[in-house]
This record gives C-alpha cells, structure tokens and sequence, in this order.
C-alpha cells in the first residue's frame, strides 16, 4: 500500500491554475524529487501537503487515512488541521528559524508546544523537557551541529541555519520530510554540505519530497522524479527513465542545457 496517495488536486488563485489535475502515489521510503521551471506549481503543491494552501479539488490519502477531500474540506477545524500537517515536515528555502532562540531551542520549540497538550504533561513536565531537549540535541550532532547548538541564527552560516531547520523538521518525526529548494539561498560552496545531509536521510530509507533546481542532485538521490510544467505533471518516473530518455517535448526542452553540460 502506498504511504502517500494524491488524488486529482486542483488550486487556482484567482484566474490563475497553479494546479491542474496533480495525481501520483508514493511508497515507504521513497525519495521523490520534482523538477521544473520556476513558477510550475511545484511550491504550491508542497504547500497544498502541509496544508499552507488548501486545495480546490481533490484528495491527499496517507495509507488509510483521508487527510484532506475537497468535497468536505470545509468542516475541518484548526486543531484537526495541526494534527493533519504532522505527517509531513517541511524545510523552508530561506531556513524561518526564530532569530531569537539557540539553535537547540528552535529544534525543540513544537515539539514542547505539542507536549503541552499532553493529558500527562503537568505531572511529567520536567521528564518531558529532558526527553525533549535528549532527542533535539541527537538530531544536531546527527546534522555535524555538536558545537553550534547554543548559538543564534545570526551566529551561524547559512548551510547551518539549514541543517537547523532540517533536524526541526525531523524532530516531529514526519512520515515524509518536504524540502523546498533547500539551497537556493545558499552560496555554492556551502549548497554541498546541505545535500550530503539529505542524501545521508535517502541512504536511511527517509521518506523525502524534494523540490529542487539541482538536476545532479535529483538525478542521484531519487526514486522517483517528476517533472512539472505549468501545473501539471509533464512526466514521470525512475532517474533514468526522465532523464536518460524522456518521451515529452518539454521535458526534453526543459532538461536539454542539463544534458549538454554534463
């Protein structure tokens, strides 16, 4: 059974389609990673998962589960939309770390608010936080971090504030962790360090979504690619299937400077 099903999603603004019929499954363990022109939809899309945007029309099935149909999306209040989003994580392209806390606290920060609603939280505060703070700190030194967690964004390079935000990500142990441009805001030199922590995440069988401009990257770390083109899926499938041998114009258009420099 697939752990992520998405049926048929739809999303304007306005006059605008953004998406337009966006319908693809996803197996436990897979690395999906989406390509495409700026302005294709694959922002929204991310968006529509981790319910930002709410779709127009559609499903988005996780195993058994209905998280979201259009056809009802109506009656879904705030507090069942948080519980929803847990099962994704989502890493923003320009890091949304809280300038005003340590690295550590930013990693721990949901993960205590959700405590909180605990029904045990009042009589375990204190073993709650250290349990806590334990996995925050494991996830940081997972990410190359041991020595810069109690340093604020400011004290940090940008390919850190981005493993920062990718261990805040896995601390709410998400059943698929979304990445959107991950380094786009990153000088070259410091893009490699980013991409060898989520290639480490794919070589652990992390279920991953990864919106990138990246075609090396893509090309390398993915199970599955899909290449969008003005709100729909253009073509889809293994690395090699669309970019060793691509059957739509566009895409051949889309990926023909990656080929000839390669």
């Amino acid at each position: 059974m697939s752990i992520l099903q998405v049926e048929n999603l739809q999303k304007s603004f306005g006059a605008t389609k953004v998406l337009d019929g966006i319908s693809f499954t996803m197996e436990q363990g897979e690395v999906l990673s989406m390509i495409g022109s700026s302005g294709s939809g694959k922002t929204t899309l991310l968006r529509c998962l981790n319910f930002l945007e709410r779709p127009d029309s559609g499903r988005i099935l996780m195993g058994d589960e209905v998280l979201f149909d259009a056809s009802d999306a109506r009656t879904l209040r705030e507090s069942e939309i948080r519980k929803k989003r847990l099962h994704f994580g989502l890493v923003f392209q320009n890091f949304n770390l809280f300038p005003q806390y340590t690295a550590l606290q930013n990693v721990m920060l949901a993960k205590e608010h959700l405590a909180k609603e605990r029904p045990d939280y009042k009589a375990n505060k204190h073993r709650i936080h250290q349990e806590i703070e334990e996995q925050a700190r494991d996830l940081l030194v997972q990410m190359g971090l041991k020595d810069r967690m109690q340093n604020h964004p400011h004290q940090l390079s940008g390919g850190q504030c981005q493993r920062v935000a990718i261990a805040r990500a896995l601390n709410l142990q998400p059943d698929i962790l979304c990445f959107d441009e991950p380094t786009s805001a990153l000088d070259p030199e410091l893009t490699g360090e980013v991409l060898r922590v989520i290639r480490e995440l794919a070589d652990k069988n992390t279920t991953m979504i990864i919106v990138t401009h990246e075609m090396s990257f893509a090309r390398d770390v993915a199970s599955k690619v899909i290449f969008m083109d003005d709100g729909r899926i253009c073509e889809m499938g293994t690395p090699q299937e669309v970019f060793e041998n691509p059957q739509q114009a566009r895409t051949k258009q889309f990926l023909s400077n990656y080929t000839s420099g390669r």
